[in-house]
């Protein structure tokens, strides 16, 4: 069968967005991304995040939930829709970055948005250490991501790993990125497709020899 929605996960650095545009090229499908640039707060909260943690992940989920209600059921243009979120790990940030109350607050919000919210035909989580997240965001530079510390990657890399360690609502395809490059190059990209033209029921761990 097909894949309709695939949603591409993984730390920040893991190379979600790289990775969905090269699988939306390569399958002619629609493009849906994270919009980082359009939140007011995220600069501030990487200098403070005590002070703007729910700002910022209300901002977040608020927007991420308006992306989710303009996916259509079908596209006369494009089957396939490739995604560099998916929407569920927003409480993956929520529960390293609120307080007791604000998580109390951010869950009554979240768990009304999220019975509208379509899950992915595939999930593709880019597991991948936190020397080589730190590697990748020093590499690409972004002026707010400047101040994050190596503690709070660590801590989010734990995270991400204890959520999908128990995500079990769509087939899931673990990566063992951390030793590969499949941007640039072209064996490993290549390897990376052979394994989603499989098929993927429950839990799958691809782990590529870099």
């Amino acid at each position: 069968m097909k894949l309709q929605y695939i949603a591409i996960e993984g730390v920040i650095g893991a190379g979600k967005t790289s990775l969905a545009r090269m699988l939306c090229e390569m399958y002619d499908a629609r493009l849906l991304l994270e919009e980082h640039e359009a939140n007011p707060f995220l600069a501030d909260f990487y200098r403070d995040p005590k002070h703007f943690a729910f700002q910022t992940q209300l901002f977040f989920l608020l927007s991420r939930y308006r992306q989710q209600q303009e996916i259509p059921q079908s596209d006369l243009f494009h089957s396939t829709l490739v995604a560099d979120y998916l929407f569920a790990k927003d409480r993956i940030f929520a529960s390293i970055t609120l307080d007791e109350r604000e998580m109390v607050l951010y869950d009554k919000i979240a768990g009304l948005l999220e019975r509208d919210i379509q899950v992915p035909d595939l999930v593709v989580y880019l597991q991948s250490s936190t020397k080589r997240l730190l590697s990748n965001i020093k590499k690409r530079g972004r002026d707010y991501e400047l101040n994050m510390s190596e503690e709070y990657i660590r801590d989010l890399n734990e995270a991400y790993n204890q959520f999908f360690f128990n995500y079990k609502a769509s087939p899931l395809l673990v990566v063992n990125s951390s030793d590969i490059d499949f941007v640039n190059n072209e064996n490993d990209f290549k390897d990376l497709v052979d394994q989603l033209t499989r098929p993927i029921t429950g839990v799958q761990y691809y782990s590529p020899q870099g």
